[in-house]
């Protein structure tokens, strides 16, 4: 793919992909290359899960919405070792020996994150144990033991047990007779000693708590919550009649949970995904938490029927599972939560009553639209858009990216009910999102049944684009119309996340989103587009043209650049040239960083900032100084500056042209630039640290009243 002449001009210098850029030989301003000028990816991603730990110490934070970023934290956790540390104990068994920019090896960095998610972990447990907890009781929402339960509490719980819990459980034995059992990805169980009295052997048996019910069960007032496996603890004997029961330990086990295709042999890469999706089940063990008081025997029993090693372990003090913590943090209680946003509809887009929308393709056609969620409503600008546009007789065709969506979503209704009514329909159903893949089968499947033209992507890449092209005839001749994000075509998401989304009917846009509609569903080569950055081929050598320009101002150069991570070690050494020019540079990264910002002779002139709130921070906006013509630059888009989104994914940035527009994202970039509330810097130590409090800017709440007040703007 190309985009035709890129701002800045040349590609020259960019060095092979993802690479660090050596520093020009003989440069009086070239410091050592050293692996010291990169931070680490894994241990960066720590820290910004430590982030969301350090909201749910923070006293300013509504009591239940602590709880929720707590459970986040653990979930957090999951993933990264269910994908993360999976992918460097591969390397390890594989006996690779390559090192990552920053210099460490594989093994290297199993154990700093052994070592600092240990103390992590401590930090939550104490957190939720001795201050979340107690300020909980203290207002009326409890955690409850099962033996401190009164006999009216525990007969309703017996009654619960044998009602809805007994059926679902099949406790497995351990013995000659019956191997030990497969323990699947992230199920909690109950490791059970069972002695016979009659033989007087002593057997080990597993109990899996079921899935399908909360974490922790309610009692009947409401408010006082039971960890669910304490429930069946409490009635093993029901399980084990006869048998006397010895010590219970409950355990979770990690797995391997990436998906790993073999695309060149796939010749149905549907069945290929739902293949590996059977595998994944049975992913190598990873991790294994455990409570901390169990028995010798019983750890070393899991540990050698796991194949894991002893580093692998992680003994647990509190509940095993804080993920669960979500089942309480949604009881109905407004006064420990945040008080609820409901997003605006710009006036643009309301029709002639208030309770109506108006005719997007007439608004469109008016002026861009720019999008901001969850300030904006997806419902009534995204979802609508493409719903007027299955109804409106006038639309010809409708083509649309789809890597996640949620089950509440209109959008798939919607494309159903346009290809039923004889309008071409094509979904580029991603397979491969990452823990959605079983989801988008089924949409895929549905979407495929309805007559709907579904496309799986491309071999060997993701299609991570948010985009959609309608195709219109107008009254004046054929128009198309777009939509290009930085979200996904999600309204649970569109909820939580801070995201941005253009509705165009640009001409040059249309005609690039056609190009790539076509590449993606058909067969072309070197596609030329005009207004676009396109991954994998233009968005790297794209930004570093920027770059480049920017860095020819010299001290009146400006960038800023706000995105989900910070990884690609030749974008980040090209930051450090631009920096050493005297451009002044400010990078707001809400996760992964690996720039090193303020090192004299290297990145003085470089900041780092990371937003952490209410809201997830899931935007990237592209700022530079100067464009090709002189003027400020903006571009927004799906990609992160990550090796994967510039070379291994479809992505797409478009270029924000109206001047509104532009005072717009300017705006916001302001408001997260003076964040003191929820914002943090980082340091050349590579060490986090709030940023020092001054006029009391909180970002989201400034968004929040910027949107009301914007009700009549574009």
């Amino acid at each position: 793919m190309s985009a035709g002449p890129l701002p800045g001009g040349d590609e020259a210098g960019v060095t092979s992909v993802g690479q660090p850029r050596p520093l020009p030989e003989g440069d009086p301003e070239a410091v050592v290359v050293s692996p010291e000028r990169f931070l680490n990816r894994e241990l960066s991603w720590i820290d910004f899960d430590a982030r969301v730990l350090a909201l749910a110490s923070n006293p300013s934070v509504p009591l239940l919405e602590r709880l929720k970023f707590v459970a986040i934290f653990s979930q957090n956790l999951d993933e990264f070792f269910q994908v993360r540390v999976a992918g460097l104990k591969d390397q390890v068994a594989a006996g690779l020996g390559n090192r990552t920019a920053d210099g460490r090896s594989a093994r290297t960095q199993l154990r700093e994150i052994r070592e600092r998610l240990q103390a992590e972990r401590r930090r939550a447990e104490q957190l939720l144990l001795g201050e979340l907890v107690p300020a909980l009781a203290a207002v009326g929402v409890e955690f409850a033991a099962f033996a401190d339960l009164d006999d009216e509490d525990r007969e309703h719980l017996r009654e619960f047990f044998h009602e809805r819990i007994f059926p679902v459980l099949t406790p497995l034995a351990v013995d000659p007779g019956h191997p030990f059992p497969y323990i699947s990805d992230l199920s909690l169980n109950l490791a059970v000693v069972v002695n016979d009295p009659v033989s007087g052997d002593q057997r080990f048996a597993r109990v899996k708590v079921p899935t399908l019910l909360d974490r922790f069960v309610a009692l009947p007032d409401g408010r006082r919550f039971v960890p669910l496996e304490e429930i069946i603890a409490a009635h093993l004997g029901v399980l084990f009649p006869g048998m006397d029961l010895g010590p219970h330990y409950a355990f979770r086990v990690t797995r391997n949970a990436d998906l790993t295709l073999e695309e060149e042999e796939a010749d149905d890469l549907l069945e290929a995904v739902e293949l590996e999706l059977r595998r994944r089940r049975f992913g190598r063990a990873v991790r294994l938490e455990v409570d901390e008081r169990v028995s010798a025997e019983i750890l070393a029993l899991l540990v050698r029927e796991l194949d894991l090693d002893p580093e692998d372990v992680y003994l647990c003090s509190g509940p095993i599972d804080l993920g669960g913590l979500m089942s309480v943090q949604r009881i109905d209680r407004p006064d420990l939560k945040d008080d609820p946003w409901l997003p605006i509809t710009q006036e643009r887009l309301v029709g002639d009553a208030p309770d109506e929308p108006a005719d997007f393709f007439a608004a469109i056609r008016q002026g861009d639209v720019l999008l901001h969620h969850p300030y904006e409503s997806f419902s009534t600008s995204v979802e609508e858009f493409i719903r007027q546009a299955s109804r409106d007789p006038k639309v010809l065709a409708i083509k649309l990216t789809l890597y996640r969506t949620s089950s509440d979503t209109s959008i798939i209704t919607s494309l159903v009910r346009a290809a039923e009514r004889g309008k071409q329909v094509a979904a580029l159903v991603e397979l491969k999102a990452r823990f959605d893949e079983k989801k988008n089968i089924g949409w895929a499947r549905e979407l495929e049944n309805a007559g709907v033209h579904v496309v799986y992507g491309l071999k060997g890449l993701k299609i991570h684009t948010k985009t959609t092209l309608v195709v219109r005839e107008d009254d004046d001749g054929i128009r198309r119309y777009s939509h290009v994000g930085t979200g996904n075509y999600n309204p649970k998401t569109a909820r939580l996340y801070d995201d941005l989304g253009l509705l165009t009917c640009d001409p040059d846009i249309g005609s690039d989103l056609t190009q790539l509609f076509n590449l993606l569903t058909g067969f072309a080569r070197d596609p030329h587009f005009t207004k676009l950055l396109v991954a994998p081929q233009a968005v790297r050598p794209g930004i570093e043209a920027l770059i480049a320009a920017e860095t020819a101002h010299g001290a009146e150069g400006r960038i800023v650049l706000k995105m989900n991570s910070l990884v690609d070690p030749a974008l980040i050494d090209s930051l450090y040239a631009a920096s050493r020019a005297g451009v002044s540079i400010d990078l707001i990264v809400r996760g992964i960083c690996c720039l090193r910002p303020g090192v004299p002779g290297l990145s003085e002139n470089i900041r780092v900032r990371s937003i952490v709130g209410r809201y997830l921070e899931h935007s990237r906006i592209y700022h530079f100084g100067h464009g090709s013509d002189g003027e400020p630059l903006y571009y927004i888009g799906s990609a992160d500056l990550m090796p994967r989104n510039l070379d291994r994914r479809v992505e797409a940035l478009v270029p924000i042209e109206d001047e509104a527009l532009r005072r717009r994202l300017e705006q916001i970039i302001d408001v997260q630039l003076a964040d003191d509330r929820l914002a943090w810097e980082l340091g050349p130590d590579s060490t986090w640290h709030r940023v020092r409090p001054g006029h009391g800017v909180e970002s989201h709440q400034m968004l929040e009243d910027l949107a009301r007040a914007r009700r009549g703007r574009p």
